[in-house]
């Protein structure tokens, strides 16, 4: 049986589950789980001040989040108008793993609308899903997520895939349209895995999500551009879709490694 990605204690953290593992490390969580809780506790205090529409959400993975108990924390800053900043961290036994900062709006209907032609996605089909096969556990983040290639396969610099969580983020509650992007948003280097897994790590040390509009339903579309270069250093490029159309954009900056000393030193994220 799946289980959700956490569970709520009595004392108000959360015990991550083996449905966060991440692929790098059999302790160390997937970036999407930590970042979606994350946005999980901004949302509710964007809520409270009248600005709950996601703008932008940024995250530094300070260091590996262990699969443990996680207390996140969230304030609210000065806002300008319309909008609302907020500032995060999460802690794994007192020790800060990860700060977010997001920028909400209020969300307003407007005839004022700018855009390109409208360009639809490449169709969802559920005919051919695929599992992420790089995971050396059998339980973990590609358990708990459903993946299905529109547009290239593993291992191509250029792909488009749809993804949607099989399981709650939280125990217990339906993950928010924001949440759902940000257990997603944080594949785009998985997806794409342009780089040999045997030979080469591209850990992501940061997540960019900038959205113009929440997604409708379950799946989220990513169209993942990869580029690494010989100084060691690469980007993924990510834009985000619902089955409607484009609904903004993800940035991971990426550490190339070889494989060896990588994985003999997760804690160098």
């Amino acid at each position: 049986m799946l289980e959700p990605f956490f569970r709520q204690d009595a004392d108000g953290g959360f015990v991550a589950s083996e449905s966060t593992r991440g692929p790098w490390s059999r302790d160390y969580q997937h970036g999407g789980a930590p970042a979606a809780l994350t946005v999980r506790a901004m949302e509710r205090i964007a809520a409270q001040t009248g600005t709950p529409a996601l703008m932008r959400a940024t995250f530094d993975l300070i260091r590996p989040v262990p699969i443990t108990r996680l207390v996140v924390e969230a304030e609210a800053l000065p806002g300008g108008r319309g909008v609302r900043r907020i500032q995060a961290r999460v802690l794994a036994d007192g020790v800060e793993v990860l700060r977010a900062a997001g920028l909400f709006g209020a969300s307003r209907p407007t005839e004022l609308v700018a855009a390109p032609p409208p360009v639809g996605p490449p169709p969802l089909d559920l005919a051919k899903p695929t599992i992420f096969p790089f995971f050396r556990w059998p339980v973990g983040y590609h358990t708990a997520m459903q993946l299905v290639y529109a547009r290239g396969k593993l291992g191509d610099a250029s792909v488009f895939a749809w993804l949607r969580t099989r399981v709650p983020i939280v125990e217990g509650e339906a993950p928010s349209p924001a949440q759902r992007v940000l257990v997603a948003a944080d594949s785009g280097n998985g997806v794409t895995a342009a780089l040999d897994w045997n030979v080469a790590s591209f850990v992501n040390p940061d997540l960019t999500v900038a959205l113009g509009r929440l997604p409708e339903g379950e799946w989220v579309g990513l169209e993942v551009e990869m580029r690494t270069e010989r100084s060691g250093l690469g980007l993924a490029s990510t834009r985000l879709w619902d089955e409607r159309g484009p609904i903004g954009h993800g940035l991971q900056t990426l550490v190339v490694r070889e494989v060896g000393a990588e994985r003999a030193h997760p804690e160098r994220r």
